[in-house]
């Protein structure tokens, strides 16, 4: 355990190790129902708790079938099952956590994407706050051409809504994975993936390098020539609950939600715009 951990780190290592572990059948079930029963979880679309070796399987649980998704291609879907919490209009390179709490997307974005920033100017971002007993896989809500990413460390505070009310600059704290990519009409889009308390991992599928809540202390950079997301392909997932903040360029996006709105994967969200 390195010196240079923040406690939040640290914590959420210590409740990784936990979660991972195999332990005997009857005492993994016992776990793994308790899990269930205490969150509320909906396993109506997933195998039954027992089924998961450890409380980690049972977080990162894959859907047993997958959901359909629209016949619109210019159709936008959710990623992930989330609350939205916020949404609107990047202004002055301005997003909201919640409303009332403002923070500057270049300093979320860090300094690989700076390129990103007077794209977005009054471009629409939508903010996904997963809770511990949403389903964890996050998937493309649209066709995407990834152009780079860049894992950024911090620390791991929770994403609940009392923070979000009184932390500022939540999001700019936590670690973070940012995604830069670009749709079928060649706009930019972002997709952040926040880390925070007890997020033991946050994997992405085109990108192993990415280890979360690791050892590094500098922003690690990656870029692509021929990677692609298909919309609604999974491309990793959280362990525990967190937050993804989708950013479009101006004209890009037309949302159609409404705040505190829980999303679904693969529900229509929103369309791609033409022509502007």
């Amino acid at each position: 355990m390195t010196l240079n951990k923040h406690y939040t780190s640290i914590i959420s290592n210590a409740f990784g190790k936990f979660a991972s572990k195999k332990f005997s059948p009857k005492v993994q079930r016992f776990i793994n129902n308790s899990y269930v029963k205490l969150m509320g979880l909906d396993m109506s679309e997933f195998e039954e708790p027992s089924s998961y070796e450890s409380l980690n399987a049972l977080f990162t649980r894959a859907l047993r079938v997958p959901r359909m998704l629209p016949q619109d291609a210019d159709a936008i879907i959710a990623g992930v099952d989330a609350r939205i919490t916020d949404f609107g209009i990047v202004e002055q390179n301005k997003a909201y956590q919640i409303k009332g709490m403002s923070y500057d997307i270049s300093t979320l974005f860090g300094e690989h994407h700076q390129d990103a920033i007077e794209l977005l100017e009054g471009g629409e971002y939508v903010n996904y706050y997963l809770s511990p007993k949403d389903y964890h896989r996050y998937h493309s809500p649209l066709d995407l051409k990834i152009i780079s990413a860049t894992h950024i460390p911090g620390k791991l505070y929770p994403v609940n809504m009392p923070l979000l009310r009184n932390m500022p600059n939540l999001f700019i704290e936590n670690e973070r994975v940012i995604i830069q990519a670009e749709d079928k009409n060649g706009k930019t889009h972002i997709i952040v993936l926040v880390g925070a308390l007890n997020v033991g991992k946050m994997t992405v599928s085109f990108e192993p390098s990415i280890q979360t809540n690791s050892d590094i202390t500098t922003p690690q950079h990656y870029e692509y020539k021929d990677t692609y997301l298909k919309r609604g392909e999974e491309f990793g997932y959280f362990m525990m609950g967190s937050t993804i903040l989708t950013f479009a360029q101006k004209g890009a996006t037309k949302h159609q939600i409404a705040l505190n709105q829980k999303s679904r994967f693969a529900q229509v969200v929103g369309y791609l715009k033409q022509g502007e």
